[in-house]
């Protein structure tokens, strides 16, 4: 409520400033009131209670603004801001350009509104041509020379047709500026969709790959009976299962969405290690001692990840520097635990690009090794 009466509060003081200025403009244009009173009330207040109407009128349909002021059109054929002597083809000397009065500009004012905002285009046709009309027919009462014809269509042009145009090019403007604005909110939002997407598949794809792993490792205990050993058998393949449908989920929320940007390290590469091992990898960690990049756990859970799924019981390395991230399992022991063909090292390879580095995937020795080399 507050916000509206402080709206209308502006709008009421906005359109009598308007308006006083406009009377300004119309006393300037008519007889002295101090030496002419009758003449000035009755020429210049008609007029003022006229642009009084103009005014409430035009705060929210400036075409009939633009229809009541047309006494205050271009229609002083004596006085133009330029003149001009024609030669060819016509012997015209003293042509005005452009007559100009100065409650004209506010006619000028209220036709670049009719373009900038969007009014129903019927009613802006047909206050132009009751303008063209009025002016046609002041030209032909005044004797239909050929100079009043250049008079009026400069004047026309000047104070109708170029104001219109000027407030229609703006609002295109404005209406392209706004649609570059949401589609930049909408890039944006399929940005942040895409990084939920590859976090949900770092880190829920890893968790049910160590599931699987344990699942795996209950199957060839030999404490179980063969109830036991069957369940922990659906519970690996549900796992796969879980991971496959994962991958399609993420591939769906990540389509056309763009590279995700890099993320944060959540938890450290030596207890992301320590979770692998708890779940029954065997893995050798191997710390340079410097700082590790930004980009080392993002690497080490998704090699972890892919030797979880591929490579089941498989012996691990994993190596950090500051400069070089390497993950590397052995040959595998066991059945794979999903399918391959996963978003992960699609959009690691990305991340280290960003970050100026490289990434290189490839079988070594009988198993897999997963690098980023990082400047």
């Amino acid at each position: 409520m507050k916000g509206q009466r402080r709206e209308s509060r502006r709008r009421l003081v906005h359109g009598l400033l308007l308006w006083a200025l406009l009377c300004v403009a119309i006393a300037a244009e008519g007889p002295d009131p101090m030496l002419d009173a009758a003449g000035f009330g009755l020429q210049s207040v008609p007029r003022m209670a006229l642009a009084a109407v103009a005014v409430i009128a035009g705060g929210r349909r400036p075409e009939l603004a633009v229809a009541l002021l047309l006494p205050f059109g271009p229609w002083r054929f004596e006085h133009g801001l330029a003149t001009s002597d024609l030669v060819w083809p016509l012997a015209l000397p003293g042509v005005k350009i452009f007559p100009f009065a100065p409650a004209l500009s506010f006619v000028m004012g209220y036709a670049y509104l009719c373009g900038r905002r969007p009014a129903p285009p019927r009613s802006a046709v047909a206050v132009f041509a009751v303008v063209t009309l009025a002016g046609a027919g002041l030209v032909v009462v005044r004797g239909s020379g050929p100079g009043l014809w250049i008079t009026m269509v400069s004047g026309l042009l000047g104070a109708y047709v170029l104001p219109y145009a000027a407030g229609q090019v703006r609002r295109r403007l404005l209406q392209q500026r706004e649609r570059a604005e949401l589609s930049v909110a909408a890039q944006a939002r399929l940005r942040e969709r895409a990084r939920i997407a590859r976090d949900m598949h770092d880190s829920l794809g890893h968790d049910l790959a160590l599931i699987a792993v344990r699942a795996a490792g209950l199957e060839l205990s030999p404490g179980l009976d063969t109830a036991q050993v069957r369940a922990a058998g659906e519970l690996r393949v549900a796992a796969a299962d879980a991971t496959e449908r994962l991958r399609q989920i993420i591939g769906l929320l990540g389509d056309d969405a763009g590279p995700a940007p890099l993320t944060p390290v959540g938890e450290d590469v030596a207890g992301l290690v320590e979770r692998a091992r708890a779940s029954g990898m065997a893995i050798t960690l191997r710390l340079d001692g410097g700082p590790a990049p930004g980009l080392a756990h993002a690497v080490v859970q998704e090699g972890l990840t892919n030797a979880a799924k591929h490579a089941p019981g498989a012996a691990v390395t994993v190596e950090v520097s500051p400069s070089r991230v390497s993950v590397r399992n052995g040959p595998s022991r066991g059945r794979p635990v999903a399918v391959p063909g996963g978003l992960g090292l699609a959009g690691l390879r990305e991340r280290a690009r960003l970050a100026g580095g490289v990434l290189t995937a490839a079988p070594r020795q009988g198993g897999f090794e997963l690098t980023v080399e990082l400047p």
